[in-house]
């Protein structure tokens, strides 16, 4: 493998992992937001969350271009109070990996603190604990196996991130060519099939790879809150 392919390889880690990190306390807001309360315009705010996975990538990346461009009205008020320009780097590739992401760990986490049995909630604050302490010490042990899974999948969509990124963040090497991106600039250019051959294992590798230790931290999980409680 080139010099080339392993720096693709690492950003692309490296742009999922800073993506999983934003997303990963908003995300389990929201999820608990929308499992737990009902309020006016709450499944305005469901679709909202969803959209990114029925819109076209592009569309996102179009509207996080006109929101957190410099001249957007978010852009602009992050390049004049801190500096922080997110367009062309791979910290804007992270924020639009993130926003593809989103959902996925939503939806995971929101479906596991619905299973959460309330009865146990409710126990826990007739004992006189505070509603933060019962959601650190019941709510979220509880639902950590969909806490994983929606993590873990996240990671591995961010991973894969093309259009969104592609347009945010365009594809640069070494900022901001990820695995998907450094494979269509190899499909651009003549004699390099197999390099791209090669760039394609690696990312269903790396996929597979991803769902089963998904699969893996969620039984064990599981497993240790049966154990727990038995």
């Amino acid at each position: 493998m080139s010099d080339a392919e392993w720096e693709a390889i690492w950003l692309s880690v490296k742009i999922a992992g800073s993506a999983l990190g934003w997303i990963l306390v908003p995300g389990i807001a929201l999820a608990w937001l929308l499992a737990r309360r009902e309020f006016p315009g709450k499944a305005l705010l469901d679709g909202i969350l969803h959209l990114p996975l029925v819109l076209p990538p592009v569309v996102v990346g179009y509207l996080l271009l006109i929101s957190l461009g410099r001249r957007g009205a978010l852009g602009q008020w992050l390049d004049d109070w801190f500096g922080i320009t997110l367009p062309f780097t791979w910290q804007g590739a992270a924020v639009a990996a993130g926003v593809m992401a989103f959902p996925l760990l939503v939806r995971a986490v929101r479906l596991s603190l619905e299973a959460v049995d309330r009865k146990l909630e409710a126990a826990a604050s007739t004992l006189g604990a505070g509603r933060l302490r019962v959601f650190f010490t019941i709510t979220l042990p509880l639902c950590v196996p969909g806490l994983l899974t929606g993590s873990v999948l996240a990671f591995a969509r961010a991973l894969s991130e093309f259009g969104a990124t592609i347009t945010f963040a365009s594809n640069i090497p070494g900022e901001t060519r990820t695995l998907p991106l450094a494979l269509y600039s190899l499909l651009q250019m003549p004699g390099q099939e197999a390099a791209a051959a090669r760039l394609s294992v690696i990312s269903i590798l790396i996929a597979m790879a991803s769902l089963l230790v998904s699969e893996w931290l969620a039984r064990m999980a599981k497993r240790r809150i049966q154990q727990r409680d038995g």
